[in-house]
């Protein structure tokens, strides 16, 4: 069957069960929107307000629905336009596919107009890209791209398509398209062997489950493994909801704002089970000083991952859920109440608090898991606002807390809102942005508007950049440089203005009434919460400091 480029990525979209595309139209990209207008019924386009939200948006939807997400843009500054999104979906190890634009075979190299090269621009920040500058090619390199995106440690794929190519004419065939297989072919007896003895040898074993464990959908495995070890579990940000953040063995998240409990019990442990997490800066600390009383194993399906920021003592190469299956079916039961028992002495004495006589972020967070009994799917920004989001709502499933950890993306949790609620119509989707944050890609909520895609957006407004603002008082003698936000900005009328409904809230009676309201309208919502500037995060690890130096408020005023 003889089909134009554009016909053949169609089908090919339709091949992946492709069924939404977020995206930007250009000049270049110009036949596949004829194209994809054709094809309405089959494929949803959401013709986002930039194309960094059309990036945003398909990480946001990936990572919530686990299936690869799809953003298009044209040649030029749309394509560069996608840059920040690609490089959030790498760090994070999210499955997209950004499709761009390019100019024809001949004008390739000459400068010309709207001419960028965009492989060799996200060359580092991709898993693999390809440029398609032969329609005979165009198929392969498409089933190849989604291919890739989902194999092994996924992440994104940039597939670049000179506009002739989309013209010209091919035969295409129809593909099956075979089920991407789990790697465990890895996974050897003598690793499984070894991590089992120093299970059995450890007296105070601690799990540190990272983002792996989510991509891996090893909920139940993960569960079945804590039960049978009998060790208290932490996470990082990524791995939030692999296990239920309202079991009593967890104990909170690790590292610089990761709860007491968590980072001394990591400091005391002898053996740290590591489950699909790189050891990110923000999680060790001072990697010298970091586990200095455990040995580590390491669960990885990257094995670039292995002994890269921390040394491991033995590492289980493979897909964490494969992995998990092999250990539990051949771990024996193990009672370490003794030590269990200290690590919950240790949660009920050092808790997460902040200030209960006014409104405040935490305050918000937790009347928000009340009021949607913890099944929402939340989505942040990045700064004070994603810490307390990470720490006073509870994760108790996986693919429910969207946020960008390696490269901490500002303006990126509005459009993966506008996204995960695509993905998922049927659940509460809520953004969590301070207000600097949310002026980067607050055109977004046209885009929610346009579609009436009823997400909800809290902005915990404090008139600063906050997380910037705590480390210039702690560590920069109070000097403010530029991070102070005190202009005429009015969020509502903004808000009403792209066609959204609006809120603001300036005392704490008002939370739950409005929260609860928002919920029933089924369309875009922003509620604008005015909290205090110098409300902080804690605890808190000094940078360049040991995490089991973390010190709270209290500690603050001891030691002045």
């Amino acid at each position: 069957m003889q089909l134009t480029g554009s016909q053949v990525l169609v089908e090919c979209l339709k091949e992946q069960g492709v069924d939404t595309i977020f995206g930007y139209p250009g000049g270049s990209v110009l036949n596949i929107y004829d194209e994809l207008y054709r094809h309405q019924d089959e494929i949803k386009h959401i013709l986002t307000s930039h194309e960094q939200g059309a990036s945003h948006a398909a990480d946001g939807y990936a990572r919530s629905t686990g299936k690869v997400g799809v953003c298009l843009a044209t040649s030029g500054p749309g394509a560069t336009n996608l840059v920040t999104g690609i490089a959030t979906a790498y760090m994070d190890s999210v499955p997209i596919v950004a499709i761009t634009g390019n100019v024809t075979v001949n004008l390739l190299g000459k400068d010309s107009f709207q001419e960028v090269d965009i492989a060799g621009i996200t060359m580092p920040i991709t898993k693999h890209n390809f440029i398609v500058k032969d329609v005979n090619r165009l198929a392969d390199t498409l089933r190849r791209a989604f291919e890739i995106a989902q194999t092994g440690r996924p992440g994104p794929v940039l597939v670049d398509i000179a506009k002739d190519v989309t013209a010209n004419k091919t035969e295409y065939t129809k593909a099956d398209i075979k089920k991407v297989e789990r790697i465990k072919e890895t996974i050897t007896d003598d690793d499984i062997s070894i991590a089992l003895q120093m299970i059995k040898e450890a007296k105070k074993p601690m799990i540190f489950v990272g983002g792996g464990a989510v991509i891996s959908d090893a909920e139940k495995e993960l569960k079945e493994f804590v039960k049978k070890v009998d060790a208290p579990v932490t996470d990082t940000l990524m791995g939030k909801g692999a296990f239920d953040g309202e079991d009593s063995y967890y104990t909170g998240m690790l590292g610089m704002h990761g709860t007491k409990t968590a980072n001394l019990s990591v400091t005391e442990c002898d053996l740290l089970i590591t489950i699909g997490a790189r050891f990110s800066d923000r999680v060790t600390g001072n990697a010298s000083k970091f586990a200095k009383n455990a040995k580590i194993l390491q669960i990885d399906i990257d094995p670039a991952e292995i002994n890269k920021n921390v040394l491991a003592y033995h590492s289980v190469i493979g897909d964490i859920k494969e992995v998990l299956t092999v250990l539990n079916e051949k771990i024996e039961q193990h009672d370490n109440k003794e030590w269990i028992d200290h690590v919950m002495e240790m949660k009920d004495k050092f808790p997460l608090k902040y200030n209960h006589e006014v409104l405040t972020g935490p305050y918000i967070l937790e009347k928000l898991y009340d009021v949607t009994n913890g099944d929402a799917i939340v989505t942040t920004e990045v700064g004070q606002h994603q810490m307390w989001a990470s720490q006073f709502y509870k994760y108790k499933k996986p693919r429910t807390f969207i946020t960008s950890g390696g490269l901490g993306t500002m303006g990126y949790g509005l459009g993966a809102c506008i996204g995960a609620k695509v993905g998922n119509p049927e659940k509460i989707v809520v953004n969590i942005a301070g207000d600097g944050c949310f002026r980067m890609n607050m055109n977004e909520i046209a885009t929610a508007a346009r579609y009436n895609i009823p997400i909800i957006q809290i902005v915990f407004n404090n008139h600063v950049l906050g997380m910037v603002r705590q480390w210039q008082t702690l560590f920069y003698g109070q000097r403010y440089s530029q991070t102070t936000l005190n202009d005429g900005v009015d969020f509502v009328k903004l808000a009403e203005a792209m066609g959204a409904k609006a809120y603001r809230i300036t005392k704490r009676e008002e939370v739950e009434d409005v929260l609860k309201e928002a919920i029933a309208l089924n369309q875009p919502v922003v509620i604008d919460c005015m909290i205090p500037s110098d409300d902080k995060v804690w605890p808190m690890v000094a940078p360049g400091a040991a995490i089991e130096e973390v010190f709270t408020e209290e500690d603050l005023e001891k030691n002045k």
